[in-house]
């Protein structure tokens, strides 16, 4: 058992070969998949795959480069979304200030929007954070004062602080390809201390193909590579490690059980 936590099956390099990327996947110990949209014009897509696909689940929310142009956006859209069977979780969102694709102040609120909604629905908010590190922490912290809601960060790349605050607040790590990189020592390091019931694994497919796949489109069933090498790093078997990361998922995203 093993579960792609974050993939992007709509976007180009999977979705024109979308039926082979998923038996590939299945192919290889993939039993689960989270399709994720960034911008609302992919929600109905993204859900559609997921209806359509008995392994497949969607989130629906805004990427921070997509902020601006949906600076508008209310609660009552993501609410609504967030009503189908097969949406488990709210994003991704959160904030990336190393391409400032969008003003700052209209990631931050809506981040918060993303936020006050997992809050509500009780789904998950996927969280993307990239040269923010303060600002995410600072905007969790307060959020999480108003009252808790659940909560990962995907793609995880900040810092060892950054984790242990992360964690403190009670939310769950996710690691992509990147932790298998030659240059990636220090998370490497971070991927060693996360504890067990906090972590999981994705492949942030079509981008960031973990070795030895490297240079190549990532798709779902690499997720399989990246484990194994998690799993080395942590002294366990790979088995045990997507057993582990598999309960980890159905308990983040409740909804998947239903």
């Amino acid at each position: 058992m093993l579960i792609d936590s974050h993939c992007h099956l709509e976007y180009k390099g999977l979705v024109e070969d979308q039926q082979g990327v998923l038996t590939r996947a299945r192919d290889a110990g993939v039993t689960g998949m989270l399709n994720i949209s960034t911008r609302k014009s992919e929600w109905d897509q993204v859900v559609a795959t997921a209806a359509r696909e008995s392994d497949v689940w969607a989130s629906v929310g805004i990427h921070p480069h997509e902020a601006d142009a949906h600076a508008d956006l209310d609660r009552a859209a993501l609410l609504a979304a967030a009503e189908h069977p097969k949406v488990i979780g709210i994003g991704e969102t959160g904030l990336d200030y190393y391409y400032d694709k969008s003003d700052r102040a209209v990631q931050q609120a809506l981040f918060r929007t993303h936020i006050g909604v997992a809050r509500e629905t009780g789904l998950p908010i996927i969280i993307h954070t990239r040269d923010a590190e303060a600002d995410t922490a600072a905007i969790l912290a307060d959020e999480m004062e108003k009252g808790a809601f659940p909560a990962l960060i995907h793609c995880f790349t900040a810092s060892a602080d950054f984790a242990r605050t992360v964690l403190d607040l009670g939310l769950t790590i996710s690691l992509s390809g990147i932790v298998t990189f030659k240059n990636a020592k220090d998370l490497q390091d971070i991927a060693r201390t996360i504890p067990k019931d906090r972590l999981l694994v994705e492949t942030d497919a079509p981008f960031l193909a973990p070795v030895p796949h490297r240079g190549k489109t990532c798709e779902p069933g690499f997720v399989a590579n990246t484990a194994a090498f998690v799993a080395e790093l942590r002294g366990v078997e790979t088995a045990e490690l997507a057993t582990e990361t598999s309960s980890n998922f159905f308990n983040l995203f409740a909804k998947a059980r239903m």
